[in-house]
């Protein structure tokens, strides 16, 4: 999709910049703070917003409700019903939906007869493509929706393991601030230029993910009969890929077990080797918003090394319930941030 390409992301990083300066200007401080839902709709906003631009206000709303209709789908349950039968959940998940499009569907609507198509990534798929024309209005509705969700789904999950490093990891901290400081004043002054210098900072947040893959179970069909590993894999088998468990293979990374975001430094830790980084897959198939997220990210953990110090609450047990369904998440973490001097 052309409008989440990394020149695309690159090409708005000021507009990325001050939704990540927003949530660490609202960070209460001098208190333990749950803090990924606050998280999440920072994301959210920042996400909607480079999804529609000065339309972003109108479909939040119902973006975060689409959000808390996923989270009851998926939860889990003593029950496995068949995917026909209209559960509760999944009737609240087609009204969110249907919220949804109806909101989008009139703003389509306006762009195509009355204005500009605009830049953002709906402007990018209202503009006729040179292999697929214009794309259908229903083709456009139906897509929407869930790239959406997945602008700050996942990237919640990820940032929240981020910050619990911040916390646990002070030097590793203190270094991504001193980056940051480098960071204009103005973060809408903030280019791809600023954020291609953050490289500890992309590095610390490419070990995160690393270690803790918020997607960490993938699926993946074999379209025709192949060998993997000595094993036969037939046409059509569905093959399960785990981020997990790729990732601390010691053939592939020293010690890897150990958080050591230096490696990513080195030019035998690119990402760029196939099959060494998986937390936006791989190939053909790989995230499409993988440079968005990036950039987010690293954004976010930048602003918030350089105004904080973040610490988990005492106590002996840990501040977050870890989950795995549907994504490796801190569910319930709490930090604390004092401001620097």
């Amino acid at each position: 999709m052309r409008g989440l390409r990394p020149q695309a992301v690159a090409a708005r990083i000021g507009e990325i910049a001050p939704g990540t300066a927003r949530f660490v200007d609202q960070w209460p401080t001098g208190q333990d703070v749950e803090i990924l839902p606050p998280v999440r709709h920072a994301l959210a906003e920042i996400g909607v917003r480079y999804l529609f631009s000065e339309d972003a206000p109108t479909l939040l709303p119902f973006a975060s409700q689409l959000f808390v209709a996923r989270e009851v789908l998926v939860r889990p349950s003593r029950w496995v019903w068949p995917r026909w039968i209209p559960t509760p959940a999944r009737r609240f998940r087609t009204r969110q939906q249907v919220a949804f499009t109806n909101a989008l569907r009139p703003i389509v609507r306006r762009r195509r007869s009355s204005g500009p198509l605009g830049d953002d990534v709906l402007g990018q798929m209202l503009q006729p493509s040179a292999r697929y024309g214009l794309l259908p209005e229903e083709a456009i509705l139906d897509t929407l929706p869930g790239i959406t969700i997945a602008t700050f789904e996942t990237p919640s999950r990820a940032a929240g393991w981020i910050l619990l490093h911040l916390a646990r990891y002070p030097q590793a901290a203190d270094r991504v601030a001193a980056e940051a400081a480098l960071l204009p004043a103005d973060p809408a002054a903030t280019t791809s230029t600023h954020l291609d210098c953050l490289q500890y900072t992309q590095a610390l947040v490419r070990e995160v993910l690393r270690l803790h893959p918020p997607s960490w179970l993938l699926t993946r069909r074999a379209p025709r009969q192949t060998q993997l590993a000595g094993y036969t894999i037939d046409a059509g088998s569905t093959v399960l890929v785990c981020p997990y468990t790729a990732h601390r293979d010691a053939r592939e990374h020293s010690e890897p077990d150990k958080f050591q975001p230096e490696r990513w430094l080195d030019d035998s830790g690119s990402p760029a080797k196939p099959g060494v980084f998986l937390s936006f897959g791989t190939g053909p198939h790989a995230c499409e918003g993988a440079a968005l997220a990036m950039a987010m990210l690293t954004l976010l953990t930048a602003q918030t090394a350089r105004c904080y110090h973040l610490s988990e609450p005492p106590g002996p047990e840990p501040s977050y319930q870890v989950t795995t369904f549907e994504g490796l998440a801190t569910v319930g973490l709490r930090l604390r941030a004092t401001l620097r001097s």
